[in-house]
């Protein structure tokens, strides 16, 4: 073999090398490609190819989610009980109200209608307290008539937190003056003892509750104890207090004790009354057109409170959530409403100290 020929084979041998190593450069790319085109055919999907769900989220980027379809219980969301118009716009709401130290969350809303006036993160889970009691009477209302008597268990009597603080050890009470008792002073004494009337059990009450907040479509609520008082897997979001509100409402037993500001009800105890006070700091320093509804904190949870009032016929709601002065917020959300959306002329009212 010449020089030459042995030139022209090695020549040969580089080209063939080359081309092989073409080919394979070739069959991954493609297989790059054919990569990155199923993985965002996933992403659109939220689906991984073995069925599971891929929609993980990463730190620092946001995802719209759809709405859920089961509760935080996984129970099936029913149709929410108030169609809340204007609830994804917050730059549109018509009061554009800012404070100076706000709530963690909340709403501002037409009882009636469902219109959001204001919105602060108003699909925020957050820690409610004795707002749970807002479901409480619900349950407890639709379940026996007024007169219905109550058994005073060992357990209601030993409820840690906020009590009526009288409850007769082994004795009935009615149903009615124990529903006063849960809504003004916020009894959790009363809350144990109507739990466990109504379902036999406080855990099988509190199973009832996460239905009926599922058949609510309240879909971000979970219920732990009948009120609230442990903060621990109890939680909801003010567009689903703000549902509550209005199906409470509703109804015109849990209307009339939500509205009253003291009451003297019949009472197994010496003197036959028990005189009970409403805890509503709107109700309690007179805010014009008060109709309810209720108080809740605890340490974990903050101040919160869910007013409602009516003048001329019109009815606005507001939820606040970990307030640092919910009454004053409230009212100032109230009057907002009544004055700019509704063109009220203004009431005078009395004034509400910081704090409460």
């Amino acid at each position: 073999m010449t020089p030459g020929d042995r030139s022209r084979r090695r020549e040969r041998s580089r080209r063939r090398r080359r081309r092989s190593r073409a080919l394979i450069a070739g069959a991954l790319a493609v297989a790059i490609v054919a990569a990155v085109v199923v993985a965002l055919a996933q992403s659109h999907t939220g689906r991984s190819p073995g069925g599971g769900d891929a929609r993980a989220v990463q730190p620092g980027h946001a995802v719209r989610s759809p709405a859920p379809a089961l509760s935080p219980s996984d129970l099936p969301l029913g149709r929410p009980a108030l169609a809340l118009a204007g609830i994804t716009t917050p730059k549109r709401d018509p009061v554009q109200l800012a404070f100076r130290s706000p709530p963690r969350a909340g709403l501002l809303f037409n009882l009636s209608t469902g219109q959001v006036l204001w919105q602060r993160n108003a699909f925020r889970r957050v820690r409610i307290a004795s707002l749970t009691k807002m479901m409480t009477v619900l349950l407890t209302v639709e379940s026996g008539p007024p007169d219905a008597p109550v058994l005073v268990t060992r357990q209601a009597v030993e409820a840690a937190g906020s009590k009526v603080g009288v409850l007769p050890l082994g004795r009935r009470v009615r149903l009615e003056s124990m529903l006063y008792g849960l809504m003004l002073p916020s009894g959790n004494d009363a809350a144990m003892a109507l739990a466990q009337h109504v379902a036999g059990t406080a855990s099988r009450f509190v199973k009832r509750m996460n239905s009926e907040a599922a058949k609510l479509g309240m879909g971000c609520t979970r219920y732990s104890s009948p009120s609230g008082y442990v903060n621990q897997g109890n939680y909801s979001c003010a567009a689903d207090l703000a549902m509550l509100a209005h199906v409470d409402l509703e109804q015109p037993r849990i209307a009339g004790i939500v509205r009253t500001l003291s009451a003297a009800l019949p009472f197994p105890i010496k003197g036959g009354k028990l005189f009970l006070y409403n805890n509503n700091p709107l109700l309690i320093y007179g805010y014009p057109g008060v109709t309810g509804l209720k108080t809740g904190y605890t340490l974990a949870a903050g101040k919160c409170l869910v007013a409602t009032a009516e003048r001329h016929g019109v009815r606005l709601g507001v939820v606040l959530l970990n307030s640092p002065n919910p009454a004053i917020e409230a009212s100032d959300l109230l009057n907002h409403g009544f004055e700019q959306v509704y063109h009220q002329a203004p009431v005078p009212q009395p004034p509400i100290p910081p704090g409460i």
